[in-house]
């Protein structure tokens, strides 16, 4: 238990941007602690920015902060280095199939802690410990443990590969710059790398530049989205009360048109009653005269008949003509065959109005145009036929098929067109 909580320390009192015990302990005002000279070269390559952040936890700093050695830390990294590397290795620190072991350790190996590019081996803690102690070998550089060290090596020369033919756009060692590179331009591994890393930089501006581009596109189009979400939502709320408010007069024009059929019914229908009664009236007062005639006609004393007969054989004037004049049986089959008629003429302009809605519906373009036809078929898809105008042309101008087409000549033309 004391050996796993001593790896533990080191865990905890190492730098999260070299990996390594800390070296001139700093804490920033977050809590974080690094290496002096790690933390300061961070922050180096983000004073172009103009802000300054934790690796860790990326909270910014305005203006960048003036750190100082932090005293108990770098005690308390010190008596880990002296009392840690003594205690032996808990179980989980011997490297697994997938860990890079240490080059050093003989038998069961432990796992890789550092690598280092000048002996190109890895090292455990326990070995590791001459780079920290030894002047030589503090100038080493070390990284994070790395399984591919000997791909620094020269498969023709087996030295380490310092240099970089730029001419060949390859790494090399020293002795191939006497043979197979001899003549080439070539530069330090490490200045051919601060080149690319400047390149590098710069790409990685560029990249940043465009992420930032492409978010301030990516809200706006958030934003036309919920306008777009907004101006539809209106559209079809307005249109419904539009279309409630054109079924609300039809509606009422429906019961219209039933009020004014119902009274002009009850009119007609008064009057044709006002006409049959008086019919009744007169006819009973015919069969009355029919009947009293009848009666006269059978009497006998030929005296009583003579002086009856003027008084009863006089017809009193009919108050309405010989005949009746209807109308067609057809009634109110006009208001219907109206009806009908209005139906159709709002169907007729709702079918043309739809026609321009749908138009206006389909009009709607957000996005850009696309982009410019480069190929043949898409320039073609543009074509037009044109007729030029001969009133117009260049007199050295000859239009012919149909105005169709120009041809540049070296005499004056009489715009006749052929």
């Amino acid at each position: 238990m004391a050996q796993k909580g001593v790896q533990l320390d080191r865990e905890t009192f190492s730098c999260s941007i070299c990996l390594d015990l800390l070296k001139d302990p700093v804490t920033t005002a977050c809590g974080h602690s690094y290496c002096m000279n790690c933390i300061k070269s961070f922050w180096d390559e983000e004073d172009r920015k103009g802000i300054h952040s934790c690796p860790q936890c990326r909270k910014t700093f305005i203006p960048r902060p003036v750190l100082e050695k932090n005293i108990m830390l770098a005690n308390l990294v010190e008596q880990l280095k002296k009392t840690g590397l003594q205690a032996a290795p808990a179980h989980h620190c011997y490297a697994g199939p997938e860990d890079v072991a240490c080059d050093v350790c003989t038998g069961r190996k432990l796992k890789a802690i550092k690598s280092c590019l000048f002996c190109l081996a890895s090292y455990c803690e326990k070995h590791l410990q001459p780079h920290y102690d030894a002047a030589p070998l503090k100038k080493h550089k070390l990284v994070a443990p790395s399984k591919k060290l000997q791909e620094n090596i020269c498969s023709r020369h087996e030295e380490v590969m310092k240099i970089f033919c730029r001419t060949d756009q390859q790494s090399i060692c020293y002795l191939c710059t006497m043979d197979e590179h001899k003549g080439h331009e070539t530069v330090p591994a490490a200045a051919e790398r601060t080149e690319k890393q400047k390149e590098l930089e710069v790409r990685r501006l560029n990249i940043q530049q465009r992420i930032q581009e492409r978010e301030k596109d990516v809200k706006l189009l958030q934003q036309e989205v919920e306008a777009i979400n907004g101006s539809a939502d209106k559209a079809v709320e307005d249109s419904e009360k539009v279309f409630t408010e054109l079924i609300r007069l039809i509606q009422k024009r429906s019961s219209d048109v039933k009020q004014q059929v119902r009274s002009q019914q009850e009119t007609e229908v008064s009057r044709v009653k006002e006409l049959q009664e008086k019919l009744e009236q007169e006819i009973a007062e015919l069969k009355r005269k029919d009947g009293e005639l009848e009666q006269l006609s059978h009497t006998e004393d030929h005296n009583q008949f003579l002086h009856n007969y003027p008084s009863l054989s006089a017809l009193s004037e009919s108050t309405h003509s010989s005949s009746i004049n209807i109308r067609p049986l057809r009634y109110f089959e006009d208001v219907t065959a109206a009806v009908s008629e209005t139906r159709d003429k709002l169907q007729d302009i709702l079918r043309e109005e739809w026609t321009n809605i749908s138009l206006t519906v389909t009009e709607v373009d957000v996005l850009l145009s696309p982009a410019e036809p480069k190929t043949r078929p898409e320039f073609l898809k543009y074509s037009r036929e044109i007729t030029l105008d001969p009133n117009t042309a260049n007199t050295h101008l000859l239009l012919s098929e149909g105005n169709r087409k120009v041809t540049l000549m070296k005499q004056q033309q009489n715009q006749i067109t052929q």
